[in-house]
């Protein structure tokens, strides 16, 4: 297969209105639900296609787990607030709390189900 000069390749890919631009980057990071995709020492291009943008990136690849979330503290009072509004236990309006990730009122829709 026959190598193309690089000029000529930039003068073919303008005549067929893809606009290639260079992208001085250090880092790509693509956020997943369940992990983060880091590439390291990329070389980014920007090509703009029939009003369209897409960027190809060319690095060394890791790939990093996300941790699970914490369960964040919720304050008794709150707890205590979402018992007694719901006639709940304070058990299961902590659960609800948790679920509705502090917010008070939606707990309280939630164990009034």
């Amino acid at each position: 297969m026959r190598r193309l000069n690089p000029r000529q390749m930039k003068k073919a890919m303008q005549q067929m209105g893809i606009k290639p631009v260079e992208i001085n980057a250090s880092e790509v990071i693509i956020k997943c639900a369940d992990k983060d995709i880091i590439i390291s020492n990329p070389q980014v291009t920007q090509l703009e296609i029939a009003k369209q943008t897409i960027f190809q990136i060319i690095g060394s690849i890791q790939e990093r787990k996300l941790q699970e979330k914490e369960e964040k503290e919720i304050p008794l009072a709150d707890i205590q607030l979402v018992a007694q509004q719901a006639g709940v236990t304070e058990e299961e309006a902590k659960r609800a709390l948790i679920e509705a990730n502090g917010n008070l009122a939606k707990a309280i829709l939630l164990v009034k189900k």
